[in-house]
């Protein structure tokens, strides 16, 4: 049974719903330490008081927040549960809004499971089952790991889901990057190619077809120096320095794809990727071999 990251209450206008929140993601990732690099010993991270010149133990750490240089004040766990804020216990729906508003590939943070608690089970099921039929997310405030968020609520299959989300001012702005759309000219041509090319690899999204395949290939590394055996080759991508234009790029590419379209899937889209490129010939650099770090 996962431990629960977070206990309280959704508040739904007058109607309490207690629950426990729990991750709803895990990372699978091949993590190093860090070694000496003479003797190959494990490097260990030490807590280190420069002023009593010790190591310092974790029941001995406590919380500060730097008031001025060198001055802090010590901040407790009982010092946490006196915040003058309802969200360290409540989850208040403040409004419910189209869930298209949200622009999700900027807020979207990290997704929590809710799960009722026995006296919560109906109110938990009739919130999900009000917001199905409006096809709505209710939005609200949660404080957690020592700040407060703002979150989203949808229903998913059985289970409502809580996304924490970014702060407006969390969002960082576009527009120092140098974007001079205005100055670009798109051929008509050159759209409906793009828009073949688009359609030719639209499909239903399928989670399950992707794989981590940068794990995998590290794995193999891993393996392969454990058994002094030959490290595997990188396989480059497939590239064909013959095209030189977009248009010529885009044709390809949907030439490429029209066997995927007529079989009703995408998957051979990832097999061999298009090159495209609208560098002029006679102003493109000889290609750089990146060294090996």
């Amino acid at each position: 049974m996962p431990t629960a990251t977070w206990r309280g209450t959704v508040s739904f206008g007058l109607v309490a719903i207690p629950v426990r929140m729990y991750k709803a993601t895990e990372y699978q990732r091949v993590s190093f330490r860090l070694l000496c690099q003479s003797c190959g010993s494990p490097i260990q991270n030490r807590r280190w008081c420069p002023n009593e010149e010790k190591q310092i133990g974790w029941n001995d750490v406590v919380r500060g927040f730097e008031v001025s240089r060198d001055d802090y004040v010590e901040v407790s766990d009982s010092d946490l549960e006196h915040l003058p804020l309802p969200s360290t216990d409540t989850i208040d729906i403040t409004e419910v809004v189209d869930d298209s508003e949200i622009d999700s590939a900027m807020y979207l943070d990290q997704a929590y499971f809710l799960e009722p608690e026995p006296a919560g089970v109906r109110p938990y099921f009739l919130l999900k089952k009000a917001l199905e039929t409006r096809g709505r997310s209710a939005v609200g405030k949660l404080a957690i790991r020592e700040r407060e968020h703002l979150c989203r609520l949808s229903p998913r299959e059985h289970v409502l889901v809580l996304n924490t989300l970014h702060w407006p001012d969390e969002i960082r702005s576009s527009e120092s990057l140098r974007l001079p759309e205005a100055d670009v000219e798109i051929r008509k041509r050159e759209l409906d190619m793009a828009l073949a090319l688009i359609d030719n690899l639209t499909a239903a999204f399928e989670p399950s077809r992707y794989k981590d395949e940068y794990r995998q290939a590290l794995l193999q590394v891993v393996e392969a120096k454990q058994a002094n055996k030959q490290l595997p080759e990188r396989r480059a991508p497939a590239r064909d320095d013959n095209v030189v234009d977009l248009m010529a790029a885009l044709k390809a590419a949907v030439a490429q794809t029209n066997g995927s379209r007529r079989n009703g899937t995408a998957a051979a889209r990832a097999s061999k990727p298009a090159s495209a490129t609208a560098t002029p010939r006679s102003a493109r650099q000889p290609a750089q071999r990146r060294k090996a770090s």
